[in-house]
């Protein structure tokens, strides 16, 4: 059943009432920029052949070393279930290897390869200009305050 329009709503553009609702609800501005991000960075990481989650993965394993599946969920704040898949296709991409833990024969380690490094640097390289576009109404102050308060939000700083 529709709702009744009221004299106060029905003056009230779409882009008007979704300007009020953003400026009232910070959780909806979140997740309808966190969408607009979203479908960007795919768009960019298909175009190099990677998934986001992907691209996550070879840029921590180059900067860390190997790691097992579970430090890279936990690290990335990727679900498991979600990263065993990421992994597989890193894997059959030839972009990861995996090896039994020494340590650990019920883990096992997640390596980047040397084409694994390649994919990584000409993504990293492509990776600028899509900021730029995603977040060109902001000015440079403004992107360095939303990640500052991003990272605070995040509990990271």
């Amino acid at each position: 059943m529709a709702r009744a329009r009221t004299a106060a709503t029905a003056a009230l553009s779409p882009r008007e009432y979704f300007t009020r609702l953003v400026e009232a609800r910070p959780d909806i501005a979140l997740c309808r920029a966190t969408t607009m991000v979203t479908r960007a960075s795919e768009r960019h990481y298909a175009q190099q052949g990677l998934s986001i989650g992907g691209h996550l993965v070879l840029g921590m394993l180059d900067a860390v070393g190997a790691c097992s599946q579970q430090e890279l969920s936990e690290g990335l704040r990727i679900d498991r279930s979600v990263m065993v898949g990421c992994v597989d296709g890193l894997e059959r991409a030839g972009l990861v290897s995996r090896q039994r833990n020494p340590h650990d024969r019920r883990a096992y380690d997640v390596t980047i390869t040397e084409a694994g490094r390649k994919a990584l640097a000409e993504a990293d390289a492509a990776l600028p200009k899509m900021l730029d576009e995603v977040f060109a109404p902001l000015t440079e102050a403004e992107r360095r305050d939303l990640t500052r308060l991003l990272r605070k939000a995040l509990a990271l700083g």
